[in-house]
């Protein structure tokens, strides 16, 4: 089993939007960056600078989320390649006026990155796989 990694956030008057529930685009951000902890904990043992977000995939919106939600971001790495890697997140939002429910999912694909000679981000074959992280 791929280890899960987790990512929260509280949902803020600024977060809100004229319908009275969270904009999309926060929920997408939140997405991104619980995905991009995991691809950063996948590639801990490897010499990547990082990764970069290539694209977001299947992004489905499944329940509002309000105003004190707390939204929990699960995410685990599903695929791997040379250099990529496909997260897929699925995220909780729970209070207690409205209990907990999967209110967003998205497959991401981050590309891993090394800084070169020039201190610019090229791709880095990551040579890890699902099996074992080396």
């Amino acid at each position: 089993m791929n280890k899960i990694s987790e990512y929260s956030e509280l949902v803020q008057p600024t977060h809100i939007n004229t319908a009275g529930t969270l904009f999309g685009g926060y929920m997408l951000a939140w997405l991104d960056l619980a995905a991009a902890k995991a691809a950063s904990e996948f590639l801990e043992h490897t010499d990547a600078w990082g990764a970069v977000t290539r694209a977001l995939d299947k992004v489905e919106f499944k329940e509002p989320v309000f105003l004190g939600d707390w939204v929990k971001c699960k995410s685990e790495i599903v695929k791997v390649g040379n250099s990529s890697m496909v997260v897929q997140v699925s995220a909780f939002a729970e209070s207690k006026d409205h209990g907990k429910r999967l209110a967003c999912t998205a497959d991401i694909t981050f590309v891993a990155v090394i800084k070169d000679e020039n201190g610019d981000l090229v791709k880095f074959d990551h040579n890890l796989s699902l099996d074992k992280e080396k």
